[in-house]
This record gives structure tokens, C-alpha cells and sequence, in this order.
């Protein structure tokens, strides 16, 4: 008995060509075939098309959901698909009728992916020239247009469509299928007919080139690595002459640098995974690329050292990773556990209903003391790297890359560390009685201190808070 195929089309504003994609699918030479449509919250009248052609057609499902994106409804549609192989068809295209029966038959135990020779209509026409299929361009470009034949087994194996829009969804999943090992064949006949539009995906994607590269390297590693000798770059066809003069420095067991949530985002980026948070900091000018490649330790490298010397004082550290190309520092990352913590000190600031304020300040202030007993200089101590828990029992301090060890601190020093605070005077106050108790001081003369110095950009700024 031969395998059924199950035929999906996402549907989107294509009521103008709908009938013309299914009668096309309809026509096909091969059976048993089924024909799974989902609208993807279309906003003409391609619904209500696509399910007068089912009425006349059994072979024909149409699925209706709220407006997700193409590979969302790809996805839906293969859920609902019952067939052992699939052919994605988008609603504006055609199929020649003996491309599923050919498709099929070279569909051997070893091949992952059939697919055919393509021609424009439309727009624009002539034979659609891709490129000879190889592992290794498959990395750099993408070669398998959309309507390929596949097993739904693989679909389901690799996750699916990627419904994160990177733009070229296809040339993604194409990338998670041969990652499972086999071959693709390419049929030396026409057997796909895709309509070009004054304005198509393919072009919009065209802006979208540094998002793409982006989104390729953080989801196929791996398959960059072994065919390219490390990541796809912008300019993709110097790939693997550039990775030829990259090197990877990393320490500590870590393998997920661009992937999880993004919690903060400006000039670096911080995202959070299995239970962990990965610091990338943006890629150095030329000059300080050059510096740190060569002789300085990068922020990553400094962030690692510097924790593994603050045991206790900040979340445990877990990895880094420096990249450089051509001995230049491009990219740095470092990876700590996620604190405890929940909150900042900022939250603190004009908040004086703040629940456990005191006994939080007073925590504070012992900390910095702690700090300081153990020669700890944090540079940039401020409030947006200062953590703590609901009730003071547990002070954290984050972004290392500017500590300093000191065998000696003198008092004017220390009591400087807190100009950066931006607090009111109270506040200051109850941290300073704090510290000082610790410190063994005079609680009224670190107060005093401590409040005259503030920082001169609050004070120029007009936002002292005191």
C-alpha cells in the first residue's frame, strides 16, 4: 500500500489564488493524498474560498486560527495532518500533477528531503536558478525551497518550524532535518510553480539579513561548526576564511551562549537559562579589541577571576568564553548562577514604605564592610548592581569587570564606595551606622563623610535624593 501524503497549506490573504493553488494540488497523479489548509486569520475572504473548494473536494480540511505566522500555521497544519509524508504548498503556488508520485518513489530509507526544479510566474518569470545542494552551502545559504517533500516523523523529531519569525523559517527547518544525518535529492523536473509578487516575503527577508545570521547560529551550532569551521558571519560567503583565523577560549562547562530569555538589553545583553544568566558584552571597538586580545583580560575573563575570588559575595560563577578573530577580541561572555536575590538596591530609592527597609540598609552597609575587610573595591557600586533578598539576609554583588583587590583600603577610599548610592540622607545614615559598627568607626563621621561626597552627577543633575 503506498504511503499517504498529506499536503499543507498556510493560508493568508490569498483569496485571489487559493482555488488555483488547491485545483493544482487536486490535480496531482498521486494517491491516496490529503489536502490540510489553515487559515492564518486572514483578513479577505480566503477562509470562506478555501472551504467552498472542501465542499466539492472530501480530500480537502480547512482549519481556521487567530493570525500566529506562517510557520505557526505550517505547524497546525502538520499537527492535523495524518499522512507519513508532507508537501508544504503555499496558497498563491502550484504543483505540476506528477511531482508528489516522483517525490515519493526517490524517497529512499536514506533521504531525508525530495525536491524539484522551480520556475517564477507572475511578476517575474523564468526557471528559478537555485544552487547545487551541499552540506557545506546549506550553512552559508539556502538552496531547498519550501515546497519539499518530508517525513512527518522528522518534522516531529527536529520540533517543527521555528515559530520565532528569523524571516527564513525554510531555510531553518531545512538545517534541523539534515543535522539528522541522510541525503537530500533534487528532481531534474519542474514540479513547482511559485508566483512572484510585486512585493514578496522573500524580498522583505532581504533586511532581515543580520537577524537571520543571528538566529542560524544560535540555533544550529554544531552543524555551523563542522561545515564551516565555526560561526555563519554577515558577510556569508567568507565564512569559513574568517573562521580560519578564529579562536575560541572558553573555561568552564557551558554551551548555551545566545539562547534563553533576554532580561536586560542596552549596551550588553543578559539573558537567563537553566537557571543561570549569560552576560554578552557588546563587541569591542577595534582598538580595545586589540588590547584585550593582546594584552588586557576581557571584561568576560575579569568578571570569571574576579567571582572566583568572591566567594559568598556574588552568584557563583559558572563559565566564559572569549572569541577572537585574527587575535582581535569580537565577542565575550560569562556565565554565573542565577542569584537568589529578587530585588535592587534602586527599588530602595523614594521608597521609604519599602518592606524590611531598615534591616535591608543596615544589611547593606555590613556588606560593604565585608567588601572592604577582604580589599574589595567595586568601581561601579551602584544601585543596579547591588541585590538583595525580601528581608536583608542575603547581599549580592554583580558586573566585576571593575573590581579592584586591594592589600589596603584607607577610610577616604572606602567611604567614597558609596557616592554612587543615590539615597536619601536617612538612608544613608542607617547604612553608615551600619558600616561603621562593623568597621569599628565613629557611626556619625562615616555618615557625615559618606553624605558630603555624593556623586558629582547626581548633584550636577539635580537629583540627589537627599
Amino acid at each position: 500500500m503506498k504511503p499517504l501524503v498529506s499536503v499543507i497549506v498556510p493560508l493568508y490573504n490569498a483569496a485571489p489564488y487559493i482555488t488555483e493553488t488547491l485545483e493544482s494540488i487536486v490535480a496531482s497523479t498521486y494517491r491516496p493524498l490529503e489536502i490540510v489548509v489553515v487559515n492564518d486569520g486572514s483578513k479577505d475572504d480566503s477562509l470562506r474560498v478555501a472551504e467552498a473548494f472542501a465542499k466539492d473536494h472530501p480530500e480537502v480540511r480547512v482549519f481556521d486560527q487567530a493570525n500566529a505566522g506562517v510557520s505557526v500555521a505550517r505547524n497546525h497544519a502538520i499537527r492535523e495532518a495524518k499522512g507519513t509524508y508532507i508537501l508544504p504548498v503555499d496558497a498563491d503556488d502550484r504543483i505540476s500533477p506528477n511531482y508528489i508520485a516522483l517525490a515519493v518513489e526517490a524517497m529512499h530509507e536514506d533521504v531525508r528531503v525530495v525536491s524539484c526544479r522551480a520556475e517564477f510566474f507572475g511578476a517575474k518569470e523564468g526557471e528559478w536558478k537555485l544552487a547545487t545542494f551541499s552540506p557545506e552551502l546549506l550553512a552559508r545559504k539556502n538552496m531547498i525551497h519550501v515546497s519539499s517533500l518530508f517525513r512527518k516523523a522528522d518534522w516531529k523529531q527536529v520540533g517543527g518550524f521555528c515559530e520565532k519569525d528569523i524571516y527564513r523559517e525554510d531555510w531553518d527547518f531545512w538545517l534541523s532535518i539534515m543535522e539528522l544525518g541522510g541525503r537530500y535529492v533534487r528532481l531534474d523536473e519542474v514540479g513547482l510553480y511559485y508566483r512572484v509578487l510585486p512585493v514578496s516575503r522573500r524580498s522583505k527577508a532581504k533586511a532581515q539579513k543580520r537577524a537571520i545570521v543571528d538566529a542560524i547560529n544560535r540555533r544550529h551550532p554544531a552543524y555551523m561548526e563542522k561545515y564551516l569551521g565555526g560561526p555563519l558571519h554577515y558577510h556569508r560567503s567568507w565564512s569559513k576564511v574568517i573562521n580560519l583565523f578564529r579562536s575560541v577560549k572558553q573555561v568552564g562547562k557551558w554551551s548555551k551562549w545566545d539562547e534563553g530569555e533576554v532580561i536586560f538589553q542596552r549596551r550588553n545583553t543578559l539573558r537567563k537559562i537553566d537557571g543561570a544568566v549569560v552576560k554578552a558584552f557588546a563587541v569591542p571597538s577595534f582598538w580595545k579589541g586589540l588590547w584585550y586580545g593582546l594584552f588586557g583580560k576581557s571584561k568576560a575573563r575579569r568578571s570569571y577571576e574576579y567571582a572566583m575570588r568572591m566567594e559568598g559575595l556574588t552568584p557563583k560563577p559558572v563559565a566564559y568564553r572569549e572569541i577572537r578573530i585574527c587575535g582581535i577580541l569580537r565577542e565575550s561572555y560569562y556565565v554565573c548562577e542565577a542569584s537568589e536575590c529578587t530585588h535592587i538596591f534602586n527599588e530602595l530609592i523614594g521608597a521609604p514604605e519599602f518592606a524590611n527597609r531598615e534591616a535591608i540598609l543596615k544589611a547593606i552597609g555590613r556588606f560593604t564592610a565585608t567588601l572592604h575587610q577582604r580589599g574589595i573595591l567595586h568601581q561601579d557600586y551602584s544601585g543596579g548592581n547591588i541585590l538583595f533578598n525580601e528581608d536583608g539576609s542575603r547581599v549580592e554583588v554583580i558586573d566585576l569587570n571593575r573590581i579592584r583587590f586591594c592589600k589596603l583600603l584607607n577610610k577616604e577610599t572606602r567611604l567614597r564606595n558609596f557616592e554612587r548610592l543615590n539615597i536619601d540622607r536617612a538612608a544613608l545614615t542607617t547604612m553608615a551606622s551600619a558600616y561603621a559598627e562593623q568597621m569599628g568607626e565613629n557611626a556619625a563621621e562615616d555618615a557625615a563623610y559618606i553624605i558630603a561626597h555624593r556623586w558629582y552627577k547626581h548633584e550636577k543633575q539635580g537629583i540627589t535624593n537627599l
